[in-house]
């Protein structure tokens, strides 16, 4: 079933990973979808990976939903202001917004004390991981404004305050569940909806290269990370986001932090091989 057949999408950090899964399976369930990032054909912002949106757009019309692509880098307010006036001139209206623009990776260093950090490095992740939602949500939530309606989506890694193991990645992923629970509370008035959503071990491109395997093989994957035999898909988080899409009563999640292993039991939707991983439960046990 279609369910958000006729509802307009902005996924943006679509390129690769999360984003990636999300677009498609709001494609899945219908959705006309646009996917933004930095990677085009012929020009990769990031280094060493292949992915480029316009793959994503064509991904998400196999799917059976409507790919729509836009090359944004979304720490530039006229880029964003860009992407929303073309969403507004074809479309009229925005219903979905996933913030899931990153671009960390490469400047996360592990193993340090945080006054080790490269402060140069530490600012770009801050500028790339929260300040492009802020810039995208502000731009977007006008278009959802006069419909009284909307869903917006921060895409985090952790439903919780934990300390994340280093200074300025923890910083990054907590304060988009803080950007979730502070805009639930402008937007209440609205009928808008914000909220974070964190996926488990996230079995993505990038992930399934650093160990060597397939998405046929990635149970190989074990023999280098134990914990890797609980890790999902890209596409389970996607399924996630899809169902808070179609959830008529998704506004009393507003503000609040939530899970794909949280999720999966109140929605029931299952990972692309019919399993229902649970990261929670599998870290409680094993970290």
């Amino acid at each position: 079933m279609q369910q958000l057949k006729g509802k307009i999408a902005v996924v943006a950090g679509a390129t690769r990973g999360a984003g990636r899964g999300i677009a498609c399976m709001l494609g899945a369930a219908g959705a006309t979808v646009y996917c933004t990032g930095r990677s085009v054909h012929g020009r990769s912002a990031t280094q060493n990976r292949p992915e480029t949106i316009e793959e994503t757009a064509e991904l998400v019309t196999a799917y059976g939903g409507e790919g729509h692509y836009m090359q944004v880098d979304h720490t530039d307010e006229a880029q964003v202001a860009a992407l929303f006036a073309r969403v507004q001139q074809e479309q009229g209206r925005l219903d979905i917004l996933v913030n899931d623009i990153w671009g960390g990776d490469e400047l996360s260093e592990w193993g340090k004390p945080f006054w080790e950090l490269d402060w140069q490095k530490g600012r770009l992740m801050l500028e790339r991981a929260v300040h492009t939602h802020i810039i995208t949500s502000r731009h977007g939530v006008p278009l959802m404004i006069p419909h009284n309606q909307g869903l917006i989506i921060e895409i985090t890694d952790g439903d919780n305050y934990q300390y994340r193991g280093n200074l300025l990645y923890d910083l990054a992923k907590i304060s988009t569940i803080r950007l979730a629970e502070a805009m639930a509370a402008d937007l209440h008035a609205y009928q808008i909806t914000a909220l974070a959503l964190t996926p488990g071990f996230l079995r993505s491109e990038a992930m399934l290269d650093h160990f060597g395997v397939t998405e046929a093989t990635w149970r190989d994957g074990a023999r280098q990370d134990p914990h890797f035999i609980a890790s999902e898909t890209p596409f389970y988080i996607g399924r996630a986001v899809a169902a808070l899409a179609a959830d008529p009563n998704v506004h009393a999640k507003a503000g609040t932090a939530v899970a794909t292993w949280t999720l999966v039991k109140e929605y029931g939707f299952t990972d692309m091989d019919g399993s229902q991983p649970d990261w929670g439960a599998y870290a409680s046990e094993n970290l």
